[in-house]
């Protein structure tokens, strides 16, 4: 989890992530920040994420992002 929380303070340092559990009603990331997150992840974990996946859905908050990662098979310390 500690990396993904580096990533989405690298791209909003401003929130504690930690404290939401729900980063786009919360007005922590935008649709913007979505794409961003998307290539940072991918680089980070070596995959690639289908344009299907990238929806709110998935990148509310730590755990829904931790589950699509872990549904391409990264590795999540």
């Amino acid at each position: 989890m500690d990396k993904i929380i580096d990533i989405l303070k690298g791209i909003r340092p401003e929130f504690d992530f930690t404290a939401s559990d729900d980063f786009i009603n919360d007005g922590f990331i935008d649709s913007f920040d979505i794409v961003t997150l998307v290539a940072a992840l991918e680089k980070q974990f070596g995959i690639k994420i289908k344009g299907t996946e990238i929806v709110p859905e998935n990148f509310c908050n730590l755990n829904a992002i931790a589950a699509l990662l872990k549904k391409y098979g990264a590795a999540i310390a």
